[in-house]
């Protein structure tokens, strides 16, 4: 489990986090939604260790995130931020076997090319190990940097818009595999997505920031409200059911009331 008591993070006098209090349960997906600059990619960050708070205690099964060795929390935590980019040439292959080096330390094992296998297979990547980064477009590299994390084999995944570069199909195959990671590998996945309805269709649970402040929480049919979506966007959102699953309709809805005034 994780938790978080009075985060705040401030660049010089502006306050892009916090405070705020909050805690993620063990197993299945917590989605992060909210607007652009509303602190989810900060939060993530915080709790991924890649940058400090500058106030306030995130717990990692009741440990301090900031009191873990290093080669400790690499092991329990795996994060993937929203700009990825390395300057060698790397196979995918080689890519995805970085994400055994707090296990291997550069030694590969048979069990961590096991892992390997199996993550560039979860992703659908096999054909493409020996393919270097630099010929594959960006949706295959952004599958490849998942398949890194996965490779890890934490029990916390934290991903910052991992849909990006990614078309619908390879959107909802990526989705799919987090579900799948969370039901059958038994991961707790924590994942910022500007997609309303991947967030609805997927998630367990949706934590929508505004402001750098968590302005609700709670599972999908708690969020997945007309009137809580439309202040919280600030543009007029919709919310049906399709088939059960609720489904935000905002795309053109606006010019359309304009032109029935």
């Amino acid at each position: 489990m994780i938790e978080f008591a009075d985060l705040t993070k401030t660049y010089a006098e502006t306050t892009v986090l916090g405070p705020v209090t909050g805690e993620f349960g063990a197993g299945g997906v917590t989605a992060l939604v909210g607007p652009n600059g509303a602190g989810k990619s900060t939060l993530l960050t915080i709790l991924g260790r890649l940058v400090d708070a500058t106030d306030g205690t995130a717990m990692l099964d009741g440990k301090a995130i900031t009191s873990y060795k290093a080669t400790e929390i690499a092991k329990r935590l795996a994060i993937l931020r929203q700009e990825n980019s390395v300057n060698a040439r790397l196979s995918v292959r080689d890519l995805v076997a970085f994400g055994r080096f707090p296990h291997s330390r550069g030694r590969l094992s048979a069990d961590d090319e096991s892992k390997i296998d199996d993550a560039l297979g979860f992703l659908g990547l096999a054909d493409l190990a020996d393919r270097f980064l630099d010929e594959l477009s960006g949706g295959q590299r952004q599958r490849a940097y998942v398949a890194m994390i996965l490779a890890q084999d934490t029990d916390v995944i934290l991903l910052d818009e991992p849909l990006n570069n990614l078309d619908m199909r390879h959107q909802v195959r990526m989705m799919d595999r987090l579900r799948d990671a969370a039901d059958k590998l038994g991961k707790t996945i924590i994942v910022v997505v500007h997609d309303l309805n991947f967030a609805a269709a997927y998630a367990d649970r949706i934590m929508v920031l505004q402001d750098g402040a968590i302005v609700a929480a709670g599972t999908p049919a708690d969020i997945m409200r007309s009137e809580l979506l439309t202040e919280i966007f600030g543009t007029t959102v919709r919310v049906h059911h399709l088939d059960g699953v609720p489904v935000a309709v905002y795309a053109g809805l606006s010019s359309a009331m304009v032109g029935q005034e």
